[in-house]
């Protein structure tokens, strides 16, 4: 016996339906394995002493590896790197100065002016794939600190400028005494020497 015509067109779409179906859950499968990262605050302008938290967030499969690097005018310099749930491995020049979290962010304790710059992280998954950001910060210093200091001198010259008119004031009422002393000590010489033209 013959098969019909109409059940072969029913198996061949089926294959076709299942095929696609494999080909399309493949290809979220391999989409789902690559890393996204998300930087919510891609530029932080900060003061001196301030605690700065570099945050970021990502999502991938399995545990991947998370690296912060530092970029500046002088190079770049690696600050910390980790996977999540282990200890961080964090370089002798940011030792005690950065706190990491299993989101990939960091926390940066007491920045100065010294630590602007670009602050780029990279998300490694065990696979390979990998993402990789960038944040810009600037520290700046704190204004309050200079005019703290213009308050302080220009208290300082009111001071200094105070005790000058005291000693103007002083030397003056001296002057003006010796000045009025030595006028008495004239107008007696002269009535003596008047007095002894008269008496000759």
């Amino acid at each position: 016996m013959r098969p019909l015509p109409c059940g072969g067109r029913k198996t061949r779409s089926s294959v076709s339906l299942g095929l696609l179906a494999l080909c399309l859950a493949a290809a979220r499968s391999l989409q789902s394995q690559g890393v996204s990262l998300y930087i919510p605050q891609p530029a932080i302008n900060a003061t001196v002493e301030e605690d700065i938290l570099l945050s970021v967030d990502y999502s991938c499969h399995g545990v991947p590896t998370i690296e912060w690097k530092y970029t500046s005018n002088w190079g770049v310099q690696k600050i910390v790197e980790w996977k999540p749930g282990t200890q961080a491995n964090v370089s002798q020049s940011h030792k005690d100065r950065v706190c990491t979290f299993d989101n990939g962010s960091i926390q940066l304790f007491s920045v100065g002016v010294r630590d602007s710059g670009y602050y780029s992280i990279t998300v490694t998954e065990r696979l390979g794939s990998s993402q990789f950001g960038t944040i810009v910060l600037h520290v700046s210093e704190i204004l309050y600190e200079d005019l703290h200091f213009v308050a302080v001198f220009l208290a300082l010259l009111t001071a200094v400028a105070a005790v000058l008119i005291s000693l103007m004031w002083v030397c003056n009422k001296c002057s003006y005494k010796f000045q009025r002393k030595r006028r008495h000590k004239l107008e007696e010489s002269t009535t003596e020497i008047e007095l002894q033209d008269v008496e000759c």
